[in-house]
């Protein structure tokens, strides 16, 4: 559970609070903040586990790709997908466009710029409210492409802007065109 601290924060006002251990996000505009027992996400090695087969995956994907095509990013990466208003998230595993993952212009650590592919991997600590406000979010700012995984039933639910939310289970094969063109991976590998 978040507490919301300040509405209208600004990026140079975020950037400037304090590396205190508080998880901090801001989404539009609203400055939430997750202490003790709130942690966003409770790590486990479930979760570690399946985030870095993700990446992995991506990765080798993307080593087939021409060079500075793109970036896989993990483990929370700080992204501002939003600035009218700020909106800051931490996401398990995202694909950027190079271009977009490089661009140090806002001269902070965070990639400033929505991913091409958003990945959240559900935690026994995350709420179904909190997810899908997540997704919305990604979706209304310019992600094209999310996959929330979840450990529990082993399965991946993808979701597009303009398109239902499909569901695929470890029988089936998850890809990713037009977005990442040609990927393609048993889900039984993510969970493996």
């Amino acid at each position: 559970m978040s507490t919301a601290v300040s509405n209208g924060i600004t990026l140079e006002e975020f950037l400037a609070l304090p590396d205190d251990g508080v998880y901090r996000e801001v989404i539009r505009g609203e400055l939430r903040e997750y202490r003790g027992d709130e942690n966003m996400t409770r790590r486990n090695k479930k979760h570690t586990k399946i985030e870095a087969a993700i990446a992995h995956l991506l990765r080798t994907w993307l080593d087939q790709q021409p060079p500075q095509t793109g970036e896989v990013h993990s483990g929370e990466v700080g992204c501002i997908i939003g600035h009218d208003p700020l909106t800051t998230v931490g996401i398990d595993v995202a694909y950027f466009d190079y271009d977009v993952a490089n661009d140090d212009s806002s001269g902070s650590s965070f990639i400033d710029g929505p991913p091409i592919l958003a990945v959240e991997i559900l935690s026994p600590s995350d709420t179904m409210e909190g997810v899908s406000e997540k997704i919305e979010e990604y979706l209304a700012l310019g992600v094209p492409l999310v996959w929330v995984v979840d450990p529990r039933f082993r399965t991946v639910e993808v979701f597009r802007p303009d398109a239902e939310p499909e569901l695929f289970n470890v029988q089936q094969s998850l890809t990713a065109d037009p977005f990442l063109p040609g990927f393609s991976t048993p889900v039984r590998a993510i969970f493996e």
